[in-house]
């Protein structure tokens, strides 16, 4: 039943079920902002960090639509999410992704939250928001 859900939904968002399954980030796309955590082990420092930055600043990141992925290690979703992307492997990487589902920002070291808030303020999209 809530695989049913899933699609219905997907579909009302203009996304096929195929799509989504393609690119975990479609179902995202005109709802959320979506920041994408890659690393390729699970225990690397640098993800720790940018949890605990964005754990800080819950509200911020709840206020401008913010959800996190994460493509940590060598699982199938952690290949496909970083395939879509474009991101390597072997490395760490922080992207932000826009309600548009174009990458807005990318970075090799944990995001500080205000940068974070930054980047995501001065998008056209936030400013009609804040504006309403």
């Amino acid at each position: 039943m809530a695989r049913g859900w899933r699609m219905i939904g997907a579909m009302l968002l203009g996304v096929t079920a195929a799509q989504a399954a393609e690119n975990p980030l479609a179902r995202e796309r005109w709802t959320s902002r979506v920041l994408v955590i890659s690393a390729p082990e699970p225990g690397d420092p640098r993800v720790a960090v940018q949890r605990a930055e964005l754990e800080q600043a819950r509200a911020g990141v709840k206020e401008r639509d913010l959800v996190v992925r994460e493509a940590v290690g060598d699982s199938p979703g952690a290949r496909n999410l970083r395939a879509v992307l474009g991101l390597p492997a072997d490395g760490f990487r922080v992207v932000l992704v826009g309600k548009d589902g174009e990458a807005k920002r990318t970075a090799t070291a944990p995001i500080p939250a205000d940068a974070l808030f930054e980047t995501i303020d001065a998008m056209p999209m936030r400013r009609e928001e804040r504006r309403r």
